[in-house]
């Protein structure tokens, strides 16, 4: 993303931010002053409703220069907030999750007066999904032999769930509930991975040029399938079909080629296939230790790329007998930023998301005498691009 984009020079504030190992991802609210002047307009209990966005970037972690510029030039610079090479030194508090809210907590003080106020990132997450399965029609859904297909979430019978966030590295969490959560399992073999081998063996600088690089392929020139070795026949006493996938890269074994050999999207296509096969088993696995029939899948690894969900789905199914079904979510890789968005709370600038037209976030209330935030759903469309419609309360 350019940081100068016109598309982002209207004033936004209540930002968030979840810092991975691999992908920065923000979360902001962007007034749309085109509905009333400044943006803004006061009700009967003296708040100020603003109407507006909530609006998701992300940025590489190796280029978070990209992301300091992008918060400088579009949000700091319209909060009253000045800092280095400007005046002022008023520290601006921002919620953060993520390992990088640790890591790279000096660098935003530093260059940008921006102290973390850091966020568990497993119970963001959870918040995050909690968030958007409670209020967000048509947010989950199932994606199989091509075809796609939402699914209504009833409020009654939400959990247990078990959530796959599928970022550097996999974590899978058992959530029983608002706040009610285990960290059952992972694997080190996630996104990072797909990424780090990828730039070995292809040559990608980033992760969009890879998976639009495996776009292309055609991992069957690597792999080596069950057809290969059964002279092109099912194994059907056991229920694998001839295109099923003995080995990873197995022809690599017997072919006599390097690496030069091969044409890099069809490396690409097996490497995303391996490792979107290995997520999707170790998933059900999990879920049917703990009984669970619902696995929602997240994080930018998915990027509502078809062959990879219908690849995690495919596992499923397939290890499931048709039992479990693997659901995937639309702001599938903002789940942390979410989680950390809707954790404001006893500041000047109290979050309160209300519907207004099109709005399609859950309502965040502070409640008068309670320390927490209670969730209130609202009737909401989701818009055709990533940001959604909302209105905020400042109190």
């Amino acid at each position: 993303m350019d940081p100068k984009d016109s598309r982002f020079s209207t004033q936004i504030s209540h930002l968030a931010l979840d810092i991975g190992g691999t992908l920065i991802k923000l979360v902001y609210f962007s007034p749309n002053g085109d509905n009333c002047e400044d943006g803004s307009i006061v009700v009967g209990n003296g708040c100020s409703v603003v109407k507006g966005r909530l609006c998701f970037a992300k940025f590489e972690t190796r280029k978070i220069d990209d992301c300091l510029e992008f918060i400088k030039s579009n949000i700091l610079q319209h909060s009253g907030v000045q800092h280095p090479n400007g005046t002022a030194g008023d520290k601006f508090s921002v919620k953060a999750t993520g390992g990088g809210a640790f890591k790279f907590a000096e660098l935003f003080k530093e260059k940008l007066g921006i102290v973390f106020d850091k966020e568990d990132e497993m119970h963001s997450l959870v918040s995050g999904v909690n968030f958007l399965l409670k209020t967000v029609p048509r947010e989950a859904f199932t994606y199989l032999d091509g075809q796609k297909e939402f699914v209504q979430i009833d409020q009654n019978d939400l959990y247990p769930y078990l959530l796959v966030n599928i970022g550097s590295g996999v974590s899978m969490i058992k959530v029983d509930g608002d706040g009610k959560y285990e960290r059952i399992s992972g694997t080190s073999l996630g996104g990072g991975t797909f990424l780090g081998l990828g730039k070995l063996l292809t040559k990608c600088k980033s992760f969009d040029e890879l998976l639009e690089l495996s776009h292309q392929g055609n991992n069957r020139v690597i792999d080596m399938l069950v057809g290969d070795i059964y002279g092109g026949t099912d194994y059907s006493k056991i229920g694998l079909s001839s295109t099923a996938i003995a080995s990873s890269f197995g022809k690599a074994i017997s072919d006599g080629k390097e690496l030069e050999d091969y044409q890099p999207e069809d490396v690409a296509r097996s490497l995303l296939r391996m490792i979107s096969n290995n997520i999707g088993q170790i998933a059900y696995l999990n879920a049917l230790r703990f009984g669970l029939k619902r696995i929602f899948f997240g994080g930018f690894f998915i990027r509502g790329l078809e062959y990879t969900m219908d690849t995690i789905s495919v596992a499923v199914h397939f290890w499931s007998r048709g039992e479990a079904k693997a659901m995937f979510l639309r702001h599938e890789g903002f789940l942390g930023a979410l989680g950390a968005f809707t954790s404001y709370k006893d500041q000047s600038h109290s979050t309160e998301l209300k519907p207004h037209h099109h709005a399609v976030q859950r309502a965040v209330l502070k409640c008068s005498g309670e320390e927490n935030f209670r969730h209130t759903p609202v009737t909401a469309n989701v818009n055709d691009g990533e940001a959604i419609e909302c209105s905020i309360n400042l109190v």
